[in-house]
């Protein structure tokens, strides 16, 4: 299984109506694939999480020191390759390049062997998952409570019994919008918030003590991810679990949030903490430090692929007659290639999402669909 061509897929869809978080505004969709191509003709399929030209420029550096290696050797290539540029891409963009590369990897391990990414992983755990809905980011109307209500009502009409709204931008109107949210769905419904790192410690803390008479289920980047200190206070000084680690790359970074204890749970994104290599890393690190494991999910239907196959293998933790379940992130917002580059595509079903569990990733990407989606020029 020598590779013989990396190649990258930009995708791109401009919204109708832009949106924002408390971090960045959306005008434009766009995602990196990865395909690397063996020898033999077997292709895996990855992505990067993050802005695509940048972790496509990134890719492109990694290539050469790919090319004519055994796809099957992902330890030692993950090893080289991250020492390479070690010296100034401890994190970032170095890392999410590395990530749509690796997960390539595992994908091609999998079909030379006949077996899901899962399997390889240590075994299926589970052929279902239940999803929680991503959504409630701002777009500008005059009524966003009104506004956000009715979106996760919607939600929870499709049969998700869990999802989660972006905050951040002010804790008065933030506060308002949980509250109307929380009334339009009901009390059955998990609800978590996400601030995208846009207030400070002491907005934090006030939004967390206000919003939890709402049974929040946890409180994601409340701060900036540099600020591990506020994280850790931030645990005691207010009520609800936080959680984090989208932004924090590689075991090194999660070992240092982990030591200064800054989360309840932990988020890495199989797509930009490293891959399936370096995920397995720090999913151990989660278990030593006694912190939950939900896996963040932010890209096409190639990431979604790749993190149920993780998400099939992740081990309850503890183990116990009825263990937790984990739960998959499952974007709604506006994106008509997540699911079109796949000939089949993923969905849910009263939100439980299958697990595919065909060789590699277990799909199959429709490459007219990366033609039509690919920016113009």
């Amino acid at each position: 299984m020598i590779i013989a061509e990396i190649k990258t897929h930009l995708l791109e869809h401009h919204l109708g109506t832009a949106f924002e978080s408390a971090s960045a505004r959306f005008t434009t969709r766009t995602h990196l694939l990865v395909e690397v191509t063996c020898e033999d003709g077997t292709t895996g399929w990855g992505e990067c999480l993050g802005p695509a030209m940048l972790n496509r420029a990134m890719v492109e550096a990694y290539a050469p020191l790919f090319i004519g290696q055994s796809a099957l050797d992902t330890e030692r290539l993950w090893a080289e390759a991250y020492n390479r540029f070690r010296d100034q891409g401890q994190r970032g963009i170095a890392i999410t390049g590395l990530s749509g590369i690796d997960v390539a990897l595992w994908d091609i391990k999998g079909k030379r062997f006949g077996t899901s990414v899962a399997t390889l992983l240590g075994g299926r755990v589970r052929e279902t998952v239940e999803a929680y809905a991503t959504g409630g980011f701002r777009t500008g109307g005059s009524d966003r409570p009104a506004a956000l209500a009715a979106e996760c009502a919607g939600y929870a009409a499709a049969g998700f019994r869990a999802m989660k709204v972006k905050i951040g931008f002010d804790v008065a109107e933030d506060l308002a919008a949980i509250a109307a949210i929380r009334e339009a769905i009901g009390p059955g419904i998990r609800l978590m918030i996400d601030a995208n790192h846009g207030y400070d410690a002491g907005e934090a803390a006030a939004l967390g003590n206000a919003a939890a008479r709402f049974d929040i289920g946890w409180f994601e980047e409340p701060v900036i991810p540099e600020d591990l200190a506020s994280y850790a206070r931030l645990r005691s000084a207010q009520p609800i679990p936080v959680a984090g680690g989208e932004t924090w790359h590689a075991r090194w970074a999660m070992k240092q949030a982990l030591d200064a204890g800054a989360v309840d749970i932990l988020q890495p994104d199989l797509c930009g903490v490293g891959g399936y290599t370096e995920m397995r890393r720090v999913a151990d690190l989660a278990t030593l430090y006694g912190v939950r494991l939900v896996p963040h999910v932010w890209g096409t239907g190639v990431q979604i692929a790749a993190s149920l196959q993780w998400l099939a293998a992740q081990l309850p933790d503890p183990v116990r007659p009825e263990p937790r379940a984990p739960l998959l992130e499952f974007d709604q917002t506006d994106m008509p290639f997540r699911t079109a580059i796949l000939s089949t595509p993923i969905g849910h079903e009263g939100g439980i999402v299958a697990i595919p569990d065909a060789p590699g990733l277990g799909i199959e990407v429709d490459r007219d669909a990366l033609a039509r989606f690919a920016p113009a020029g």
